[in-house]
């Protein structure tokens, strides 16, 4: 009996003591770095992944790592459950410790996305439908469609977007792409509307809005935009034809190959400011912060005319026969 007790204290013991030397191995472990050398690991975690199928993915994508150990780790935490789904990236030199916090607080890779001044909408739909690292989750829906995902009270998109480089978790949904330059469009439009000069002739923001997308288009120097904007207001306010070049190439569509000819400025389209007074019914372009400025802050001034000089500046005219000149000079 006493042989049996003293065999039964050695298994106890043993235990014990594997036991111990399991916990100081796994604790050596998980602040051990899973990449020692080399370059760092992306992975993504589904949504509704256990501990166990995370651990998985995360070797399967390349992670040297032991699952097992992680499992155990994960669930001695009380945080086997509260890991969370998305994309993440393991750097040289980080611990499982370090990894299980960053599944466990959202800390995921980041990828951004560049919007472009002067883009239309279009291209805009072209460059985040290419874009790798976005979920791609509105390519089936129409330009409408797709405002009333983003709640636009407007089907129309052209102009709605801010252009700017934004940045967003890997793998994120195409439509928080969307909604964050929606609405920093919303937001900039508004704070410029607010401080605009006084006496300006648009009945609402998004007048000024369509305005700012001719001046986006129309400026070939960026010192240029505020007269170019006056041009344009000052013809507004007497009632003359604005005659921009870039609204007939954008009711022109597909037409428009590259040069606009005599015909195209006859043609009468709803964006033909040539045959239509007053502004098209929408903007042509994205336009940028600096355009929105001229447009709610034009340079005071008496010019109704302007021609490209060849080196990207403008020369403004107050009459007609001052800018007959200036075309002969830099055009003719």
């Amino acid at each position: 009996m006493a042989y049996i007790k003293k065999i039964l204290t050695l298994l106890i013991l043993l235990t014990l003591v594997l036991t111990a030397a399991g916990f100081y191995g796994l604790l050596r472990w998980i602040d051990t770095p899973i990449l020692q050398a080399g370059s760092s690991v992306e992975f993504t975690i589904k949504t509704g992944s256990s501990i166990r199928s995370a651990t998985q993915q995360m070797r399967d994508a390349g992670l040297p790592m032991e699952t097992l150990l992680f499992e155990i780790w994960a669930r001695s935490q009380g945080k086997a459950g509260k890991i969370k789904a998305g994309s993440f990236e393991v750097k040289v030199g980080e611990t499982p410790r370090e990894l299980l916090s960053k599944l466990v607080d959202g800390k995921f890779s980041f990828a951004s996305m560049s919007i472009i001044e002067g883009w239309r909408f279009s291209q805009m739909r072209n460059a985040i439908n290419a874009h790798p690292n976005i979920r791609h989750d509105t390519l089936g829906l129409s330009d409408e469609a797709l405002m009333r995902r983003l709640g636009s009270t407007t089907t129309q998109a052209e102009g709605l977007f801010f252009p700017d480089t934004y940045l967003f978790a890997k793998n994120s949904s195409d439509l928080q792409v969307y909604q964050q330059a929606y609405q920093a469009m919303q937001t900039h439009l508004q704070e410029a509307w607010d401080k605009r000069d006084a006496n300006l002739p648009y009945l609402n923001p998004y007048h000024a809005l369509i305005m700012a997308s001719i001046v986006e288009k129309e400026t070939g120097q960026a010192s240029d935009r505020s007269m170019i904007a006056s041009v344009f207001v000052n013809r507004l306010r007497v009632g003359m034809l604005l005659q921009t070049d870039p609204t007939v190439i954008y009711g022109m569509g597909e037409r428009y190959q590259g040069n606009i000819r005599k015909r195209d400025l006859q043609t009468d389209t709803p964006y033909n400011t040539y045959t239509r007074a007053g502004l098209p019914p929408t903007p042509i372009a994205l336009p940028g912060a600096a355009s929105l400025q001229a447009a709610l802050h034009p340079s005071p001034s008496k010019a109704f005319y302007f021609v490209a000089r060849g080196n990207g500046t403008s020369q403004f005219s107050e009459t007609l026969d001052q800018h007959n000149r200036a075309v002969n000079q830099y055009q003719r």
